[in-house]
């Protein structure tokens, strides 16, 4: 990459930085459904389905529009993109405030999910900065701005009591904010060094036919599945679960808020030691693990309180068997942590194995996964009035993992196959084969 040659750590760290910090907010701006949602759903008297549909619409607006703003991030470079994108959604949000009723909510909540197209924006810009020996670090870093799920559902509440239970005032806090954010952006940073490159020797970027044209291999729609629950399933926790604790377990929102914060923010902050682990010991390795422990902890969250009867010998037992709360809290914590590595793993890939088309290929990954935030919370709702468990929403999460990691283990087995047909199957993990092939010469010289 010859326009990295003259790029300095500085402005490497000041283009990070800046997109960190703007991704959280519009991530905190996301979600914000989450809190505000619960309130319009008592003033507008929704059931479940109806709250789930008005939490996921944001979702659904910034997971479309990743694969068109990653495209044009490529082309017009990711600093303009940012910018206009921000300022944008800060009108929408403020236009929320008028809304009075369900149709209008849920129109106005589509302008403000234009916050979510903001990552394929920053993966793109980010990428740009660094040589592909760092971009896994990097874009996990730049990924930590997830954590803005986390400042929403720990601050919004008391955000909330401060304007005296009126949601309308957080919103225009958050408007303000979003705005603000985009300024500072813009006077900040500077345009990314191969849209530098580009507008000297006055080359044009690809056009948007050309940028989907690696939409058509496999690899790209199986990334994306991964996605859909590394970071779907953890999005639409962070919408769900202030819900589900209030419901299950009579929380008050503040407390169901910070129990969503305490999950959603291992989600977020140790995305960058997953882009670093990718880095080091492999992308699939980190994957395997994150699938894996995924599956244990959804198994156990997806038990539903159940009273049994037994008959004794003295006449009838009867006893309860019920996950705690302080249980739940616990693995919740510990799939945010695995998702966060994960969603870096995914990411890790792009670069690597698509350097010109990071913008189209992280945007249609991103669409995928963000589509995951917006179809789910919709299934916990339907799945709740149909089925009336309150752990319904684990169990279809446990079916998901389940899926990705048995079509992962069989690509990376069929790949290997390919790789070394001499082998009835692989004995290691893919990032091993090196190891692999320098113990077999070992052996033949030995």
């Amino acid at each position: 990459m010859g326009y990295l040659d003259n790029i300095t750590k500085g402005q490497q760290t000041t283009a990070l930085t800046s997109s960190t910090l703007a991704f959280t907010v519009c991530f905190a701006v996301w979600t914000i459904f989450s809190i505000i949602g619960i309130r319009i759903k008592a003033e507008l008297g929704l059931n479940d389905s109806q709250f789930g549909l008005l939490i996921a619409t944001p979702i659904l607006t910034g997971s479309i529009s990743r694969i068109f703003l990653g495209i044009w991030a490529d082309q017009f470079g990711g600093r303009l993109v940012y910018t206009l994108l921000m300022l944008v959604t800060a009108v929408a949000v403020a236009i929320l405030t008028f809304a009075d009723t369900y149709i209008m909510f849920l129109l106005a909540a589509l302008g403000l999910g234009l916050a979510g197209g903001s990552f394929a924006v920053g993966i793109a810009y980010v990428s740009k900065w660094y040589p592909k020996e760092q971009q896994g670090t990097a874009l996990g870093i730049f990924g930590v701005g997830n954590v803005g799920a986390a400042i929403t559902n720990f601050g919004a509440p008391y955000l909330l009591i401060a304007f005296g239970g009126e949601w309308k005032g957080v919103a225009f806090v958050y408007a303000a904010v979003l705005a603000v954010t985009a300024i500072l952006f813009y006077i900040f940073t500077k345009d990314d060094p191969a849209q530098q490159e580009r507008k000297a020797k006055g080359i044009r970027g690809d056009g948007f036919i050309k940028q989907l044209e690696p939409l058509k291999y496999m690899q790209v729609w199986r990334f994306a599945f991964y996605y859909f629950f590394v970071f779907g399933a953890y999005v639409a926790l962070a919408l769900w679960l202030p819900r589900f604790y209030t419901g299950a377990y009579g929380l008050s929102l503040a407390t169901a808020g910070l129990l969503t914060a305490i999950y959603a923010l291992p989600g977020s902050i140790f995305r960058a030691l997953g882009g670093y682990l990718s880095d080091k010991i492999g992308a699939r390795a980190v994957m395997y693990w994150t699938f894996g422990v995924s599956l244990a902890v959804m198994f156990v969250l997806s038990y539903p309180s159940t009273t049994y009867t037994v008959a004794g010998i003295e006449g009838p037992i009867v006893f309860n068997i019920t996950v705690p709360l302080w249980m739940v809290v616990a693995l919740t914590i510990v799939l945010g942590f695995f998702m966060s590595l994960g969603k870096a793993a995914v990411y890790k890939h792009i670069p690597v194995y698509y350097p010109n088309h990071v913008g189209s290929v992280g945007g249609m990954v991103g669409l995928i996964g963000g589509l995951g935030g917006f179809f789910l919370p919709v299934a916990f709702g339907v799945m709740n009035d149909l089925i009336g468990v309150w752990t319904s929403h684990f169990m279809l999460l446990t079916i998901l993992v389940a899926i990705n990691l048995v079509w992962m283990h069989i690509a990376i087995v069929r790949s290997e196959k390919a790789k070394f047909p001499e082998q009835s199957g692989p004995k290691d993990l893919p990032e091993l084969g090196d190891l692999q092939d320098s113990m077999s010469e070992g052996a033949k010289n030995g």
